[in-house]
């Protein structure tokens, strides 16, 4: 072919191209003159600034440097989480009068006198402990190897234990700072009984009292001369769209799950239901990239017939919730879909999060019950039938590969725009095709649409009357046919308006 045969191919290469170019301008100059014509209708400021100012979905990952962290230890029931919550300022570990409510190592930020840290939580650790308890003091041996100091805690008014004696022996291995906290020495009259703990051979006790906060100003004050500026242990910090929430009901998976994409034993997994009470996150990498997986406190049945350490926990599960980008419902296929299962489905949706349902131990999933399965997905999960569907097991980790692409599908639905032309070209042509039914002898028009944000994709119509909610969910499926959506929920908002009166 010779050179001035490809100068005639070169157009008609671009002629998609410019054709598209063409679409797109033709669409924006009819979005226009829709939004001209809002100008005969009566619109109040918010609108205005709606229509002015639509908010811009922005993507990207920041790196930070890694805080340093600061593990709390020491027996069950001294008071640990209770002086965790002090150091925050703000209720975050669960405290109840009973030993053994925290059993994971709980991670949380804080900040003190300008200076970020982050603080672990810990289960009270035990020598010769078993079955559950014995996870519980490993993962608190494991809090010691991955932190920059140890806030070793002692209840005073006990004095210290042969347990405390036990501990004061594995923190001597570590080459950490370890500052002995006596708590519970609520006034000055109980000051004597923390001189007792000299004998622990941990230097100089730091009297406190959690519950008032008495002393932990003057403790802050020691721990931050020998806290690092930057951790010598702790991951680097990444922020960015994900952070993953994981949801169930109880014993369904959730911290088998992070444990194998973690590829370690991240958190305590055992047989008994509602084994995790504080949501536990924890930095992943997987599929080449960097999450922040976030396991939960199963979610019970009702959560007002909850009580002590299981209703907060299902509080926190909420508030986790809320500070994800995307959740991973996971659903035992082994058992029927229950009520509770769509509940938290619901749960998700209300949130507005991203959604990726995880049908976890698939492995073990005979004929029989994976045709009694879809047909449950069908009838009960139809609401969510867009939801990306991985099929895993979190035990063996088998497809657990999967659930990487579903993440970024969710993600990337979750932060979709529709420019302002063609969602308006899109209304134009719906309503062409199949317009309002006619209710009462009046049949409402939407006007002029917009996205007025993203994550979720949240949509506004300017319209004449109130359009039925059937006619909405319509709406909504045509959005998904065009432009995915997919693991996504769409907010599809109304505005009605009157015109104008002529004076």
């Amino acid at each position: 072919m010779t050179d001035r045969d490809d100068e005639f191919d070169a157009p008609e290469d671009n002629l998609a191209e410019r054709l598209a170019d063409v679409d797109e301008q033709l669409a924006e100059q009819r979005a226009a003159a829709l939004r001209t014509g809002l100008d005969d209708y009566e619109l109040d400021e918010e609108d205005l600034d709606l229509l002015e100012h639509a908010e811009e979905g922005e993507e990207g990952i920041t790196y930070l440097p890694a805080l340093p962290v600061i593990a709390i230890v020491g027996r069950p029931n001294v008071g640990k989480s209770a002086l965790v919550n002090r150091i925050l300022g703000r209720r975050e570990a669960v405290v109840e009068d009973t030993p053994g409510v925290t059993r994971d190592r709980v991670s949380y930020k804080g900040e003190w006198l300008d200076r970020r840290f982050t603080l672990v939580d810990t289960g009270g650790w035990e020598p010769d402990a078993k079955g559950i308890d014995a996870s519980v003091a490993a993962q608190a041996e494991v809090a010691i190897d991955l932190c920059d100091v140890v806030l070793f805690v002692v209840d005073a008014m006990v004095g210290a234990t042969a347990t405390d004696e036990h501990v004061v022996r594995l923190l001597r291995k570590t080459n950490k700072p370890v500052f002995l906290v006596a708590n519970k020495v609520d006034d000055s009259r109980q000051e004597p009984e923390a001189t007792a703990l000299w004998n622990l051979g941990l230097g100089e006790p730091y009297p406190v009292s959690a519950l008032h906060g008495r002393g932990v100003a003057d403790l802050l004050d020691q721990v931050f001369k020998v806290l690092p500026q930057v951790s010598a242990v702790a991951k680097q910090e990444v922020g960015g769209p994900r952070r993953v929430a994981i949801l169930g009901r109880p014993n369904v998976g959730k911290s088998s799950l992070l444990n194998k994409a973690a590829g370690e034993e991240r958190v305590v997994v055992n047989e008994l239901a509602g084994t995790t009470r504080d949501p536990v996150d924890e930095q992943i990498e997987l599929g080449g990239r960097i999450w922040r997986f976030v396991d939960t406190a199963g979610i019970r049945r009702r959560v007002h017939l909850q009580h002590g350490a299981d209703f907060y926990a299902t509080l926190r599960t909420q508030a986790a919730l809320e500070k994800a980008e995307v959740a991973v419902v996971l659903i035992d296929v082994t058992e029927t879909i229950s009520e509770q299962d769509v509940r938290i489905i619901d749960l998700v949706l209300e949130s507005g999060r991203a959604l990726v349902i995880a049908y976890n131990k698939w492995d073990q999933l005979d004929d029989d019950r994976r045709r009694y399965l879809e047909r449950e997905i069908e009838q009960d999960l139809h609401h969510v039938a867009w939801a990306p569907r991985v099929n895993i097991s979190a035990r063996t980790g088998r497809h657990l590969e999967k659930l990487v692409p579903a993440l970024e599908t969710a993600l990337d639905s979750w932060d979709t725009r529709i420019p302002t032309g063609k969602f308006n070209a899109f209304l134009t042509e719906l309503t062409q095709e199949h317009p309002h039914p006619v209710r009462g002898g009046k049949q409402p028009r939407i006007l002029f649409g917009t996205q007025a944000a993203t994550r979720p994709p949240t949509f506004v119509l300017f319209t004449t009357g109130f359009l039925d909610p059937g006619y909405r969910r319509f709406i909504q499926r045509r959005l998904r046919e065009i432009y995915g959506f997919q693991g996504s929920p769409i907010v599809l908002n109304m505005r009605v308006r009157e015109r104008r009166q002529r004076r």
